[in-house]
């Protein structure tokens, strides 16, 4: 192997995939194995990485998040789990990475992005992208109806296969929603969102949501018929005062709209598919980073 040869498409390989692991349990204290395991790591999250010694050295994983908005569907690749070893820093690891994702997608996708943070703000500008806006959508709630969404169990294989077919039969419930990517819906609803999986059985809805105190955190609605966000909020009982979304609603009327300000978070975004994005104050689901 060259120095500096880009692999991927290595996460059936044992060692490979414990090395990467490794270095994301270092960088960010996450770790992909349970998710391989149980099935949800799929084609759709491809790590492009540089071994060195035997071990990963560096990497940027590319995530093939298609989106429907306005009734087209249109191919988006999403760009994560950044990262490098202490040990191989300042080689120019990343910048060959990313000329590799260049080459290798550059016609295949309709569009481009990552969340970077605050230390990499002038890195991404050098590859084509340019800082974009989100927008939060938040609503004062009138509710007086008892709370009817009971909390989902998480915790059996069985459990998640059932909340994987609502999400894979579900419609688009949002103005701008992922499509074909449940494996990484499955990575949070397994892992850091067991809790906050709730089912409505007279909307025949789920939702993924966070209360706090008098506030709810709506992160996702999945049904097969399209869901009424007003229901869907009134089901978390007449206690909720204040729901902010997790995605862009449908009906952004309905809602106060504000820009979307993140800590040490900002969105880099290139291609054509993003050419309205700011305009029409968009937001990407929260279910839907990589």
């Amino acid at each position: 192997m060259k120095e500096y040869e880009v692999i991927k498409n290595y996460r059936r390989d044992d060692a490979l995939r414990a090395s990467f692991n490794a270095l994301a349990g270092k960088t960010f204290g996450i770790d992909f194995e349970d998710w391989y395991q149980n099935g949800y790591w799929t084609d759709a999250y491809n790590p492009h990485s540089i071994v060195i010694d035997g071990k990963i050295a560096a990497n940027v994983s590319v995530n093939h998040t298609d989106f429907v908005w306005r009734g087209e569907r249109f191919r988006l690749i999403q760009l994560g789990t950044v990262m490098t070893g202490e040990e191989y820093r300042n080689r120019g690891l990343i910048r060959r990475i990313m000329e590799t994702i260049e080459e290798d997608y550059a016609d295949k996708a309709d569009g481009i992005y990552l969340f970077a943070n605050d230390s990499v703000l002038d890195f991404y500008p050098k590859f084509g992208f340019r800082e974009a806006r989100e927008y939060q959508y938040d609503k004062t709630l009138h509710n007086r109806k008892e709370r009817t969404m009971e909390q989902v169990p998480m915790e059996r294989k069985e459990d998640w296969d059932k909340v994987e077919r609502a999400v894979k039969e579900s419609v688009c419930n949002g103005a701008f929603d992922l499509a074909g990517n449940s494996s990484l819906i499955m990575f949070y609803l397994t892992k850091y969102m067991r809790e906050n999986v709730y089912y409505e059985k007279n909307l025949g809805v789920y939702a993924v949501a966070e209360m706090e105190g008098k506030s709810l955190l709506l992160h996702q609605v999945f049904s097969r018929r399209e869901a009424d966000l007003a229901e869907v909020t009134a089901a978390f009982g007449k206690e909720i005062e204040r729901v902010s979304l997790g995605f862009t609603p449908k009906k952004p009327e309905e809602f106060e709209c504000s820009l979307l300000k993140e800590e040490d978070t900002t969105l880099f975004v290139k291609g054509n598919a993003f050419e309205d994005f700011g305009r029409e104050r968009m937001r990407f689901p929260v279910l839907a980073r990589a």
